[in-house]
């Protein structure tokens, strides 16, 4: 296995690939990563405190969710890419293997995030579509932005991470299921999707009447899965694996309520998808002729760094900068303006032959790059052009001219190797293969650590092996162990055990809250759980997780129960400007089904069932009295 596994990386290894990929990846992992922190931030009451809005015991909580936040911001923008990827990676170990998100609150993505989060440590994310990207250039003496070659990177950074953060994924996952029933059948996609508590505000109730339908999708994501990792790098295949990937990812995110989880898996398929794909997107997406020429001073090392600024920004080429020391000439719009006049300005010329200069010329460019259109029409506005011309006209007429012959040096700090470079950017033979080597070593330790996870949790836990049967399985079975324990906290390594039949068996009832104010008859539906059943937005994700997979389960336990209504009630009363002292809160449970072979309309059916109260609960200062029957799982 070693020779073989050595051959085909020393093969990938020294491949080319365009670095666009990469960057839309690191790009879109942090928007992930923004979305969630700012999730947490909703609700951190409700995840850190004992009792929300009483009893605050992470105090902090808020002020390093917000600098993951800023964290989480300079990974989308690319700035300072390598600290910046590392520290989010810790933030990420810290929070949901030191907090009650661990335990209570599991987002069913975490995991995942962090093994993904891991292998871009060592990705060139600073390649593309970074700020990284733009430093680099204004570190070095002034080149025109044409003179850069394009980037490229080695194709094992878009291999490596869709074999493991995928292809391990997907292979353990279908291991899983062989042991569901519903899932032999081909129900595994419509059983949930006919659960209120999971469905998101989407009425797919006519895509689920379709038995072949769904029985197709079940099947389909069986193979899928399995087949993925051995053939997904097949050239003529990817595009097949792309489009079943993205359609499946982005069916659970429009369709499920449990969105961080289908976004966090679809971003991967940029690294899926052909490379030829991206250069002739770029093709299509880049200007064909620049909708606005516009002149500089080469001798002012301000203009320099304004060009390769402005150009960086415009990722669809359609401005063109010159000299106008060397261009100017061979425009007759520019005949009639003096030399030094000429260079005391911004001057712009678009495809009509109309002539910009100054702060005009800014707002042209900003409009001609398109998506920042808006900024230009800002700009435009009477009473900002004004104040905007005096500050340019300021600048402009105190900027320094140099002789560039030998260079305009910009005095910025230069940016630090990556992990990437020190490792993927060997100009000596011996220290590649040395490289490969050590690659070559980890990834089969990786491979070690998810086949000891797929064994013990797939195979010998679903077959129901007794490991405690001699001192030598005792030994290896606490082994095994740790060693998932370990790889699970930092590379991500689990079980993918999701939504199979030891979840839903025996799934029968789900509960709600209804509040009724002091003096008042009606009853009114908490903003959490509806009428339906549905969990309403924004309590998805990781709130759905701990309502519809830890409080209510197919055994309900009461302490478990009563723990999550006393933070369900005391979060959303008071995010609800209600008094709690002055207002009864009441338990609702209705009867639904989960049954392992395809029925007509069982949605709807779910959907429409009776609810009946099962007890109440009431709050007294910081104390809260609830009432439930001691066995809910027999009503």
């Amino acid at each position: 296995m070693y020779p073989f596994l050595r051959s085909k990386i020393s093969q990938l290894y020294f491949q080319p690939a365009p670095a666009s990929g990469v960057g839309l990846f690191r790009l879109l992992f942090g928007l992930v990563t923004l979305q969630e922190v700012l999730f947490l931030l909703y609700f951190n009451h409700l995840i850190f405190d004992p009792i929300p809005y009483m009893d605050v015991e992470f105090p902090m909580i808020p002020f390093f969710l917000c600098l993951w936040a800023i964290v989480a911001a300079c990974v989308v923008l690319g700035y300072r890419s390598q600290p910046m990827i590392i520290a989010n990676y810790l933030f990420w170990v810290v929070f949901v293997h030191f907090t009650p998100m661990q335990r209570d609150f599991d987002g069913g993505f975490d995991l995942f995030m962090i093994g993904v989060n891991f292998f871009l440590i060592f990705m060139p994310i600073d390649k593309a579509f970074s700020l990284d990207q733009l430093r680099k250039k204004l570190a070095m003496p002034f080149k025109h932005y044409s003179e850069y070659p394009q980037e490229t990177v080695s194709r094992l950074a878009y291999v490596l991470p869709v074999t493991i953060c995928l292809g391990f994924l997907y292979f353990d996952s279908v291991v899983h299921k062989m042991f569901a029933e519903h899932w032999r059948n081909g129900l595994g996609a419509w059983l949930p999707s006919s659960m209120p508590y999971y469905v998101s505000a989407l009425d797919m109730q006519w895509l689920l009447d379709q038995e072949w339908l769904q029985k197709l999708i079940g099947y389909t994501i069986i193979l899928f899965q399995f087949s993925f990792v051995f053939l997904v790098h097949y050239r003529l295949l990817r595009p097949l694996y792309f489009f079943i990937g993205v359609g499946l990812h982005l069916g659970i995110t429009l369709t499920f309520n449990i969105y961080p989880f289908g976004l966090g898996m679809l971003i991967c398929y940029v690294l899926v998808a052909p490379f030829f794909w991206y250069r002739a997107l770029s093709a299509w997406l880049t200007a064909k002729t620049p909708r606005l020429i516009v002149f500089y001073d080469e001798l002012c090392p301000l203009c320099n760094r304004t060009v390769l600024i402005l150009n960086h920004f415009d990722v669809f080429s359609c401005v063109d900068f010159k000299g106008a020391q060397s261009w100017a000439k061979h425009y007759p719009e520019l005949k009639a303006i003096e030399a030094e006049q000429l260079l005391k300005d911004l001057y712009a010329l678009d495809t009509q032959g109309k002539l910009y200069a100054g702060v005009d010329t800014y707002a042209r460019i900003l409009i001609a790059m398109r998506y920042t259109a808006p900024f230009g029409w800002l700009l435009l506005a009477p009473g900002v052009h004004v104040l905007a011309s005096m500050i340019y006209r300021r600048i402009a007429d105190n900027r320094l001219r140099v002789d560039c012959g030998e260079g305009c040096e910009i005095a910025t700090s230069k940016p630090g190797l990556t992990f990437y470079d020190r490792w993927f950017t060997c100009s000596e033979p011996k220290q590649a293969r040395r490289v490969i080597n050590r690659l070559s070593k980890i990834l089969i330790l990786i491979f070690l650590l998810q086949l000891n996870t797929t064994i013990h949790y797939g195979l010998l836990y679903r077959l129901h092996v007794d490991l405690q049967q001699s001192p030598v399985t005792r030994l290896l079975s606490g082994i095994s162990n740790n060693l998932i324990m370990l790889s699970q906290a930092f590379l991500g390594i689990t079980p993918h055990a999701l939504y199979l039949h030891d979840h839903f068996a025996g799934y029968e009832h789900i509960i709600a809250i209804t509040y009724q104010k002091e003096g008042e008859t009606e009853e009114h539906w908490l903003p959490f759980v509806d009428e339906h059943g549905r969990i309403l937005a924004p309590n998805w994700g990781r709130v759905h997780s701990m309502w519809a997979n830890i409080a209510v389960t197919p055994n309900i336990d009461n302490q478990r129960l009563k723990k999550f209504i006393m933070k369900v009630t005391a979060f959303w009363g008071i995010k609800s400007g209600l008094d709690l002292d002055k207002t009864v809160f009441h338990i609702k449970m209705k009867k639904i089904s989960s049954p392992v072979v395809w029925r007509k309309g069982l949605l709807k059916q779910n959907f429409s069932g009776d609810w009946r109260e099962i007890g109440t609960a009431k709050w007294q200062g910081r104390e809260v009295d609830i009432v439930l029957p001691k066995n809910i799982n027999v009503l």
